[in-house]
């Protein structure tokens, strides 16, 4: 395995089963056997297939050197039940695989798995359209009260305002849409949060990967606003929060020696009773803490290898979670992390390390697939390692994704003008202004001017029935009265005199001779005799 982003097939988890089984069953070692007073062909024990695939798994990309022998026999007992391998004898699925002398087969018939079908929904490889200044309907004029005239602005009405006769502009209106529903708002999040996501993973379509159903852009919005100073997400509802006897615990882990805040006797082995303590909450949660239906988006994040990359896509993955998920692992990551960076902490194993024995323990509560059959258990493994090493990054807003999300919904809330024959529909009925304040009001008018006096300018450069000295005028005025304008469009003097007619220069009186056309001198002469 090359270690690249599966295109837009379906599924890489199924990809990852079937191309480890062709590895395996490729490269493990077949000989003669003796079993019984019988020799078997093509046979191979089971601690020759633990090994093996351990050193297999080790030395892959996708799986890295964080996968235990113990985790190896688990998968090759998943080979046996899904009769990947068979015992000498052709049983399969209820027998235990064993890591001993017991002699196993490769059956005939292809072990690979098929690719499920396309899912139904056709949508997802199309991401959420942005809501366009052309969704809005116009705003109902409001009862008992007089309709306001809709400020249509002509040439006068043009120069009156801006005190300079600069020339016939076409009509135009000024329109305001409706304000931006809450709704609307979490679609923009949403659709906003897919766009990234797709192009960080390097996908040409989340079809297969993300059903944009189970995408909720209120989630995203709670997620990224609804946080503490820590940037821990705060739920509104306290039901869905954690019991307070879990969230206590772990504090007593996080700050050991000094987080015993009940004041409970400390004796020979509290710490790993505590710890047991939220490990049974957390293994005995219906579902993974990235659900079932992300599971194969952080399986693609997974064959990232570059880790800026892989950190952004964790952070875009986790704002899609729901509120009380995302709030779950963000705390059980952290108390992961400090666990194993407290020197103070006595040893929770005596004979598993802190770091290995955190990620074994919590790894299948954070990934996991519907499939019992997937390689959740190894992926997972690499996939907590890396959370728990970057949970400070992951778990911030992306900082592109907010600003764009904020230039497009600024750009909505801008009053627009609207010209006659633009590609915009001018035939609706306009809306009508209202007292804004007056930052905003000088945001409105140096974004919304600039734009039409600079299309005003051109024109009056472009106008060629318009004679050369009262064109020079008129553009004087214009540079007094809108001098950014003016400089932004001629800034050198070379760019001014490739745009503007050259104006003929004024000879003095005493030279205007040189208008004639050259005659030679003669005179006569007359001789006296």
């Amino acid at each position: 395995m090359n270690g690249k982003v599966i295109g837009t097939g379906p599924y890489r988890a199924t990809k990852l089963w079937n191309e480890t089984i062709k590895l395996f069953r490729g490269g493990l070692p077949l000989r003669r056997h003796w079993a019984n007073f019988r020799s078997y062909d093509c046979s191979f024990t089971g601690a020759e297939a633990v090994d093996y695939l351990h050193d297999l798994l080790r030395r892959n990309y996708n799986f890295g050197p964080e996968v235990t022998r113990y985790q190896t026999l688990q998968l090759l007992r998943k080979f046996l039940k899904a009769h990947v391998i068979e015992d000498i004898k052709g049983r399969h699925g209820t027998e235990d695989f064993e890591d001993n002398g017991h002699l196993y087969r490769f059956p005939p018939l292809s072990p690979l798995k098929s690719f499920p079908t396309k899912p139904l929904f056709r949508d997802c490889s199309d991401l959420p359209r942005l809501i366009r200044w052309d969704d809005y309907e116009e705003l109902p004029q409001r009862e008992n009260i007089a309709p306001l005239k809709s400020s249509v602005m002509t040439s006068d009405l043009w120069n009156k305002r801006h005190s300079v006769a600069i020339g016939d502009v076409n009509e135009c209106k000024l329109i305001r849409r409706k304000e931006i529903t809450t709704k609307q708002v979490d679609h923009i999040w949403k659709s906003m949060t897919a766009e990234h996501l797709q192009r960080v993973l390097g996908l040409k379509s989340l079809d297969g990967v993300l059903n944009p159903t189970h995408v909720n852009g209120k989630h995203i919005v709670h997620n990224v606003f609804s946080v503490n100073k820590t940037g821990i997400v705060v739920l509104e509802n306290k039901a869905e929060d954690m019991p307070y006897w879990v969230v206590s615990a772990m504090k007593c882990l996080a700050n050991w020696p000094n987080g015993n805040g009940s004041k409970q006797p400390a004796y020979p082995g509290f710490e790993r009773d505590v710890l047991k303590t939220v490990a049974d909450y957390f293994q005995r949660l219906k579902e993974p803490l990235l659900t079932y239906h992300l599971y194969e988006v952080f399986v693609n994040i997974l064959s990232l290898q570059q880790q800026e990359v892989a950190t952004e896509a964790l952070q875009l993955s986790t704002l899609i979670l729901p509120p009380p998920n995302r709030r779950r692992i963000q705390l059980l990551l952290r108390l992961m992390a400090r666990v194993c960076q407290n020197p103070h902490l006595p040893p929770l194993n005596d004979a598993i390390a802190t770091r290995t024995l955190m990620v074994q323990m919590f790894s299948h509560c954070v990934l996991g697939s519907v499939d019992e059959m997937d390689l959740d258990e190894l992926l997972s493994t690499k996939l907590v390692t890396f959370m728990m090493e970057h949970h400070n990054t992951i778990f911030q807003v992306p900082a592109k994704l907010r600003s764009q999300v904020q230039e497009h919904l600024s750009h909505l809330k801008r009053a627009q003008i609207k010209y006659a024959g633009s590609d915009t529909d001018f035939s609706a009925s306009p809306a009508f202004c209202k007292q804004i304040r007056r930052v905003e009001s000088e945001e409105q008018r140096v974004i919304g001017t600039q734009t039409p006096l600079q299309a005003l300018l051109e024109g009056l450069i472009a106008d060629r029935e318009l004679p050369a000295k009262d064109k020079r005028k008129r553009l004087k005025q214009f540079q007094r009265s809108y001098p950014d304008v003016y400089n932004y469009r001629f800034p050198t003097e070379e760019s001014k005199a490739a745009a503007l007619p050259e104006k003929a220069p004024r000879l003095k009186p005493h030279l205007m001779f040189l208008r004639k056309p050259f005659q030679p001198f003669q005179r006569s002469w007359s001789f006296r005799a």
